[in-house]
């Protein structure tokens, strides 16, 4: 008897996970699983989610979307990771104003840890993220992290990408109903549990009932089946992240062929944060912010400011949210994937990776036999742990500021706003870095290189006095520093820039020596 997926919501998490199953689980084959997805054509999407992490890669090829087509549909632009500026200091006081945490990391052939050698000076006076890749000099060059030549999802720096949500999600739909998903516009008017508390149906307005042996809740804020019909609670993490509030709007560029920007860029402010995202045609920008700490009327006023002349008739979009999770996102037979399982502010991009790691879990995890309560257990175990280490990495960017010009950042570094978890990897870490004892690869979203990033960019203090003469390999560390330098300065002579590569992508293919589409 064939299985069947009900998935309740589109937008980039439900049109994501459809695709993503309907490979994984050979929809369009007749031993896979039949997937419906329905969706009401009124409830928009959110569409301000425009970056992400660079395993979208891996997960756009298994959905079988080309990289040229995300440029082409989706108006796609290429990052490299998030540039912090104003986040240790008030703006204008004396030192360093900005980091980067770029996707790459420094990793040597013969296995040099190079950090503590930073630490102890060996690798001069720039900042880590600047001394331990190529990608932070290149990326500030705008280049592009690969060339033409390079074939689809491939090249020498690691990346992601910046692209237009709504864009995504469409892209997302169609290649999902290629590939064996069948969708309806439809309105869910009620959820039917059967006695032992399990979803027995949807009731549509259009289609009559609709039944399957897994539902999927990507119906975003709104959580029509984990919430509302089946009452799993959401945990608020507001005593951590403060910021609640969003506004948003789209920035044409000044000139056709002004810079894209590799990172996404984000500014620090009084009560919160400017996100600013370069795509082909446009600019994302965004006021973060705590309205605990301010109100929609400054939050504006400092949105307007940060844009300039070029926003003055702009429309602003705004956002409520609550930072936070369920604790439970797979209960009987119901998954809570996108905005219905948890959401945090976009600081790091956490949104759309926490999709695609659902959907990656549930194609593992998927009861062909029956056996739901133990992939329920092993799941919502794993995702509980990643959303608490997503909360701490994204709570590390406030707490060890040296901020205190308003009471959001006072607030910010007291003591019991800090996870017990997040203080005590603070506490090891004043006399040696993170490493990768530190983070458990089967839940991390972050890897240590992610924390070393933001840890050193925000200007923490690791003694490593007590052991500096146990550190033998100066010299070969220093080497590497070198050849760091001379690798970055080979690629920004040699890629090409951002606008130069889609340039490229919207007329040819990748890989193809040229070859036009």
């Amino acid at each position: 008897m064939t299985k069947r997926v009900l998935i309740v919501g589109g937008g980039t998490a439900g049109w994501l996970t459809a695709g993503y199953l309907a490979k994984r689980l050979s929809a369009d084959r007749p031993g896979g699983v039949s997937i419906q997805l329905v969706e009401s054509a009124e409830i928009g999407i959110l569409g301000v989610g425009e970056g992400t992490f660079p395993t979208i890669r891996q997960t756009l090829a298994t959905i079988g979307i080309s990289e040229v087509d995300l440029i082409r549909h989706c108006g796609a632009s290429f990052k490299q990771g998030a540039k912090f500026a104003h986040w240790r200091f008030t703006p204008g006081a004396a030192g360093p104003d900005h980091y980067t945490h770029p996707f790459q990391s420094a990793q040597l052939d013969n296995g040099l840890d190079l950090l503590p050698y930073w630490l102890l000076g060996h690798g001069g006076e720039a900042n880590w993220d600047e001394v331990c890749s190529p990608q932070k000099l290149a990326a500030d060059a705008c280049r592009a992290p690969k060339l033409p030549s390079h074939p689809d999802y491939v090249g020498p720096l690691n990346y992601a990408y910046h692209f237009d949500a709504i864009a995504l999600a469409g892209l997302l739909r169609d290649k999902a109903v290629e590939n064996g998903v069948d969708h309806l516009l439809d309105r869910v008017s009620e959820v039917i549990l059967g006695d032992d508390g399990a979803i027995v149906g949807i009731e549509t307005e259009r289609n009559g009932r609709l039944t399957a042996d897994l539902y999927i809740d990507c119906s975003g804020f709104r959580a029509e089946l984990i919430g509302k019909a089946l009452g799993v609670p959401y945990k608020s993490c507001r005593d951590v992240l403060f910021c609640d509030s969003a506004l948003a709007m789209q920035v044409p560029y000044r000139e056709a062929q002004d810079p894209i920007v590799s990172y996404t860029v984000a500014t620090a402010q009084e009560s919160g944060w400017m996100w600013d995202i370069g795509l082909d045609t446009r600019r994302g920008v965004g006021h973060v912010f705590s309205s605990a700490h301010t109100d929609d009327v400054r939050a504006e006023e400092l949105l307007r400011a940060y844009v300039g002349p070029e926003g003055a008739d702009l429309n602003v979009r705004k956002i409520r949210f609550e930072a936070g999770y369920r604790e439970v996102n797979w209960h009987k037979n119901c998954v809570a994937i996108g905005l219905s399982s948890g959401f945090f502010e976009p600081l790091e991009a956490t949104g759309i990776v926490f999709s695609e790691v659902a959907a990656g879990m549930v194609a593992n995890l998927f009861p062909w036999g029956g056996d739901v309560e133990t992939s329920a257990r092993q799941f919502n175990a794993n995702m509980l742990r990643r959303y608490e280490r997503a909360r701490d990495f994204i709570k590390l960017h406030y707490c060890i500021s040296e901020r205190r010009d308003s009471d959001f950042w006072h607030d910010n570094v007291a003591a019991g706003s800090i996870p017990d978890s997040l203080q005590e990897m603070l506490d090891r870490w004043r006399f040696r870095p993170p490493t990768e004892i530190d983070i458990d690869a089967n839940v991390d979203i972050f890897t240590d290189a992610s924390w070393q990033y933001v840890l050193y960019g925000m200007g923490w203090t690791t003694d490593l006095s007590a052991r500096a003469g146990a550190y033998r390999y100066a010299a070969e560390a220093r080497q590497a520093f070198a050849g760091i330098e001379r690798q970055a300065a080979f690629a920004i002579a040699n890629l090409p820039s951002n606008r130069e590569l889609i340039a490229f992508a919207r007329t040819h293919d990748f890989g193809q020596q040229g070859r036009r589409a």
